[in-house]
């Protein structure tokens, strides 16, 4: 009989086993946000305009679907005011980039739903925790519908995704990514209980996965208004605190969202403030033993390798290598982050 019928507790294999499928759910929104960057880009991300959650896992496999895949590009914007006169094998290779961040998307769903279906049959998963986990899933198909919602901003005036929809598409993965990281690590930990920690140390580390997020949904409007490609010096902008015409649309208030050279101020300023943060976090841990003390001092860490990351992407004008490792070790600190703060409010035995 399994352990749901029987009603046993599971085993810590059995938990462990969970947080390890956690674990590479995790790992695979990782890759899905290293893919969208890279696809992002690469100019790659309307190249398919049509959204098929079942049929479109298949590519174009003939000659003839290729042309039609093609002509419905042609149709849209970004082609007829960018890329006019580009060619099939040129398509293809901004396609194949669209194509794998889907697929991704789509994997996505079937690792985390057989294996759920197999550990809750199993008991592996108690019967009170498949609340949490079909809520996960909810999330990941709310993540596949905010992305078509973005790509659908750009396939009729525009020539790029707003940067509106870009940043809830990347909050939203992020969500996604900390419910499961921090999921995976009540499974792989089994805390003992909470322990008592100093409110400052405390509140350094989650100001620092607040901050965190914050920063990659700034770097999200960098990325849609290509502030990037601005101010690439560093660390005055062309010689300057604050960029030229840092507010001269009105409302005022428009240029946070709106101005490239004022979002990307945003950026850098977020920065710093996070590496002084971090600071913080690294001193505190270093008072503490174990895990807490690893997982603070791994913080400080990635932020460092970030920092030296943003600087030499806006240094060189964000070509695609750094520009998605930026991305990716974003992403990391983030999780970082997340694994400081579980760290301090569980601990286990020595």
């Amino acid at each position: 009989m399994t352990l749901a019928a029987t009603g046993s507790e599971p085993s810590i294999r059995s938990r462990h086993a969970v947080g390890i499928w956690l674990l590479s759910v995790a790992a695979v929104i990782l890759a899905m946000i290293t893919v969208g960057g890279l696809t992002r880009i690469t100019g790659s991300g309307l190249s398919i305009t049509e959204w098929d959650p079942i049929l479109g896992a298949i590519p174009p496999l003939s000659d003839a679907q290729w042309h039609d895949a093609f002509a419905k590009y042609q149709r849209i914007p970004q082609y007829i005011r960018e890329n006019q006169g580009m060619s099939l094998a040129a398509f293809k290779g901004i396609f194949w980039w669209e194509w794998a961040h889907r697929l991704l998307g789509r994997l996505l769903g079937a690792i985390f739903l057989v294996p759920f279906v197999w550990f809750a049959w199993t008991g592996a998963i108690k019967r009170s925790e498949w609340p949490r986990m079909v809520l996960l899933f909810a999330l990941g198909g709310l993540q596949g519908f905010v992305g078509w919602w973005m790509v659908e901003s750009g396939l009729e005036a525009r020539v790029s995704v707003s940067q509106y929809r870009l940043a809830i598409h990347l909050g939203v993965a992020l969500i996604l990514l900390v419910a499961i990281l921090w999921t995976a690590l009540e499974y792989l930990r089994r805390p003992l209980g909470a322990i008592r920690i100093g409110a400052a140390h405390a509140g350094w580390a989650g100001a620092m996965a607040i901050l965190v997020y914050f920063q990659m949904l700034l770097g999200a409007l960098v990325a849609g208004l290509h502030a990037g490609l601005l101010y690439n010096t560093w660390p005055l902008m062309d010689g300057r605190v604050l960029p030229e015409d840092a507010f001269a649309q009105s409302p005022w208030w428009l240029n946070l969202f709106e101005n490239p050279g004022i979002a990307q101020f945003d950026h850098r300023m977020l920065a710093y403030v996070i590496a002084v943060v971090a600071v913080f976090v690294g001193h505190g841990a270093r008072r503490r033993n174990g895990w807490t003390r690893f997982s603070g001092l791994r913080v400080l860490n990635v932020t460092l390798l970030q920092l030296f990351l943003g600087i030499a992407t806006l240094l060189l004008q964000a070509p695609e290598f750094l520009a998605a490792a930026h991305q990716l070790t974003a992403a990391l600190l983030l999780c970082t982050a997340v694994w400081h703060v579980f760290e301090l409010r569980y601990a286990e035995s020595a």
